[in-house]
């Protein structure tokens, strides 16, 4: 059987926690068909969301007559692994009960080394947190040092960088539980970024894309396949156009030439794309599948998605 790093999207979740227990419930289905096969799954998962609304929380009550404590955004990211972990986990351990299968699900929250020299720090582009005026903008700009732009005519936003995974800082855990026999959920939301200062750790406010994140935990883990998870049965080119095509497979080669002609849109389709090549450069015989979730069992058997290949 496979070892399969399994990175779902945000439609695999949900915009509040209330939303997100009814939806995980149904995206453990799948996930369990996988494990139900005897195939060893690492599950990771997008946080925009939730960490958008966890830091808008927080921003409110710090602003508030209460006057909570501002909390830093790797802070949030931490808390927003946890809660969606606790979900993702009891939805599995149903699931996994509904079929008789005992096995234990373990939700790691997971640091990732980022380089504090990444270009992406001197160009933030990752909008979080809620619109504000332009007066308020600039009182935050000099106040609290944020980078703030203005977001399609809504207001201003605060952006934070996204740098490249350079490691995991936690994978020899996941891959001891990985080994153990147990269902390990890691680099949530891409994981917490840290830069390393000595024997320090140090959280940087910035948003990792998670399926970078999934394709870096595959590669260290020296997974068979990287599967990324989203709304669409298949990669599409000439996307929304009379001779939009859907792939069945794609070479590192094609998905080059396909990118250059700019058949996928940065922040969507584009990002996956990447992080499946990535993992695919990164060994021998390792494959990359970008998939709808409710189709993960057939596409690893060649009858939906698109595979990725050398």
């Amino acid at each position: 059987m496979s070892r399969i790093v399994v990175a779902l999207g945000g439609n695999a979740l949900g915009n509040n926690p209330v939303e997100q227990l009814a939806l995980v419930k149904e995206t453990a289905k799948p996930l369990v068909d996988l494990i139900a096969e005897g195939h060893e799954l690492i599950i990771a998962h997008g946080n925009g969301p939730q960490v958008g609304m966890i830091n808008l929380a927080m921003d409110a009550a710090a602003n508030s007559e209460a006057k909570t404590p501002e909390m830093p955004f790797p802070e949030c990211g931490a808390m927003s692994q946890g809660y969606i972990g606790y979900h993702l986990q009891n939805a599995l351990y149903e699931e996994l009960a509904n079929r008789n299968i005992n096995k234990t699900v373990a939700a790691i929250v997971t640091q990732v080394q980022v380089d504090e020299n990444d270009p992406a720090f001197q160009n933030a582009t990752k909008p979080i947190g809620r619109f504000y005026t332009k007066e308020e903008a600039d009182e935050l700009v000099a106040t609290k040092g944020f980078t703030m732009k203005e977001d399609a005519g809504r207001g201003y936003r605060r952006v934070v960088a996204s740098p490249k995974p350079v490691d995991i800082i936690e994978k020899d855990l996941v891959r001891s539980v990985v080994e153990a026999g147990y269902v390990a959920i890691t680099v949530g939301g891409g994981g917490i970024p840290v830069i390393k200062k000595g024997n320090s750790l140090v959280g940087v406010p910035a948003v990792i894309d998670k399926d970078f994140a999934s394709a870096k935990i595959a590669e260290i883990l020296n997974a068979d396949y990287l599967f990324i998870l989203t709304a669409v049965d298949r990669v599409m080119i000439n996307f929304n156009k009379p001779d939009c095509q859907a792939l069945e497979t794609m070479t590192i080669a094609e998905a080059e030439k396909y990118i250059e002609e700019g058949h996928f849109a940065p922040g969507s389709m584009l990002p996956k794309v990447q992080a499946a090549m990535s993992f695919v450069n990164s060994g021998d015989n390792r494959q990359a599948i970008i998939a709808s979730l409710e189709k993960a069992a057939l596409a690893l058997k060649g009858e939906s998605g698109t595979k990725v290949t050398k």
